[in-house]
């Protein structure tokens, strides 16, 4: 936990964190594991994008024998537009999804897609939520806030940034606490630590705790140490 800021930003954020605090833990999914795929789209994102386009395949064949696993891929970018996939259950069909996507500048809409998310759970249970992005660029206790409601509803987020902004580092990591989720740093360099970070969230989704602890490798670790205590 260390990693983590120390402290949310405001005293409605401190209330979601005691709630949290007090959930179970998440338990296996009953089928397909549902997961959310959320990704920045904006104008930097482009390397990341394709890197993301080529790294996903590795979710779907590491949670095979957990039952399988359906991830919609929810992305933002330019004025205001946020899209989503249906949950998909191959590899191939989020790839070409994936593949006709093209970058464009805007602000981060990490909000948005949030509140999606909150609103896909609340009709049918998502296991995890996956967010990776560079930038942070709206109100984090507005953001907190959503972040703590998913965590009430048993979906942690799982927030990944690429590069070292501080105002991304301290949002992104109270995203992550708020809802029973993890945050990780990742950089351009190193895509073996993306695809690491994707797998074990993908099994995490898949076969809950158990499975999670079972996964050998740093990425594992670093995600299993920041969940927080089942009760």
């Amino acid at each position: 936990m260390s990693n983590l800021p120390a402290k949310p930003g405001s005293a409605a954020v401190t209330a979601f964190l005691d709630k949290v605090a007090s959930l179970p833990a998440v338990r296996p999914a009953a089928g397909p594991a549902r997961l959310l795929f959320a990704i920045d789209a904006t104008a930097s994102r482009q390397p990341s994008w394709d890197r993301a386009c080529h790294l996903q395949a590795g979710m779907f064949q590491a949670v095979r024998d957990l039952g399988g696993i359906a991830i919609s891929l929810v992305y933002f970018r330019g004025f205001q537009e946020l899209a989503a996939t249906p949950f998909l259950t191959s590899a191939e069909d989020l790839a070409r999804r994936m593949a006709g996507v093209q970058c464009l500048g805007g602000q981060t809409q990490i909000g948005r897609t949030l509140r999606h998310a909150l609103a896909e759970t609340r009709r049918a249970r998502i296991q995890a939520m996956i967010l990776v992005g560079d930038a942070f660029e709206e109100d984090v206790d507005s953001a907190c806030h959503i972040a703590g409601e998913l965590g009430l509803f048993g979906t942690p987020v799982f927030c990944f940034q690429e590069g070292q902004d501080p105002i991304a580092r301290t949002a992104f990591g109270q995203i992550a606490r708020v809802s029973g989720g993890a945050w990780a740093p990742f950089d351009q360099a190193s895509a073996t630590a993306l695809a690491e970070l994707l797998r074990a969230v993908a099994i995490f989704a898949a076969g809950g705790r158990a499975a999670l602890a079972r996964l050998p490798g740093a990425a594992a670790r670093r995600i299993a140490g920041q969940l927080p205590a089942p009760r």
